[in-house]
């Protein structure tokens, strides 16, 4: 399948592919705010206000997630992106629709972003929900990063660190420990040279920690909530095709706009 970006309801586009077509499914959809999300770049943004509250939402998730299920290859992954307030709603339907036996993860994704809650504790996490095609048969690359705590390690003739176990010696990876399902990634500062002005987008650092793990070179990779096209600029740097959607003419040229630019640079 060539890389593709199409402006589209999502679902329409969706029915349109064949079945286990993607490798690799991340999505970021609204989050059931009750509100109009636009900014300076982008005065029309997205509409996250339901008349019918959260049944409403659930109706517009359900037949999009269902689609995502039968867009899924035998080894599959789909990431949900949100945030306390529908999460364990989206759950309970993807539980359903994927089966218990296929979730894989809650992902935290832990930023550092300002204000202080003065009536609870600051709100500064949203979750990912991670769930397989095929529980056992998907794509899974361990990922590592930090480092080990070395107190008291002992080092050998070639200065390597391990510990002493009844086994012998235990020898620590020198990339650093397993990743958890707990992420400590920075959001978008409003400064950062990465942002392009669109509401809620996400850092190429996340997306492409989810690449990497769950996808392999020429994979697909699609994101049919694409925006701004954080995803499908992530999916081109690590050499994987990707699918994009989005209904929003605004994030559309932007994200064309942030491919072009790529791929100049990669011919430079």
């Amino acid at each position: 399948m060539k890389n593709l970006l199409q402006e589209a309801d999502n679902l329409v586009f969706m029915q349109s592919l064949p079945e286990a077509s993607c490798d690799l499914i991340y999505v970021d959809p609204p989050f059931w705010t009750g509100k109009q999300r636009t900014s300076a770049r982008s005065p029309n943004g997205y509409d996250d206000r339901w008349p019918d509250d959260i049944a409403d939402y659930l109706a517009f998730m359900e037949p999009r997630l269902k689609e995502m299920h039968r867009l899924l290859s035998e080894r599959g992954s789909l990431y949900v992106h949100l945030d306390w307030r529908a999460v364990h709603y989206v759950k309970v339907l993807l539980d359903r629709i994927f089966g218990r036996e296929n979730f894989l993860n809650e992902i935290i994704w832990a930023y550092r972003t300002g204000g202080v809650g003065k009536r609870w504790f600051s709100r500064k996490h949203d979750t990912i929900l991670l769930y397989a095609r095929h529980a056992g048969r998907h794509i899974f690359n361990a990922q590592r990063e930090g480092e080990f705590r070395t107190d008291g390690l002992k080092q050998d003739e070639n200065g390597r660190l391990y510990k002493s176990t009844k086994k012998g010696r235990l020898y620590f990876h020198a990339d650093g420990p397993t990743m958890t399902d707990v992420w400590d990634i920075p959001f978008l500062s409003t400064v950062s040279l990465e942002r392009t002005g669109y509401p809620s987008q996400k850092p190429l650092a996340l997306l492409e920690r989810i690449i990497r793990a769950s996808s392999n070179p020429g994979d697909v990779v699609a994101d049919f909530f694409c925006g701004s096209g954080t995803t499908l600029v992530a999916a081109a740097k690590l050499n994987r095709r990707w699918i994009g959607c989005d209904r929003g003419e605004e994030a559309c040229d932007i994200a064309r706009k942030r491919l072009a630019e790529l791929q100049t640079k990669a011919n430079a």
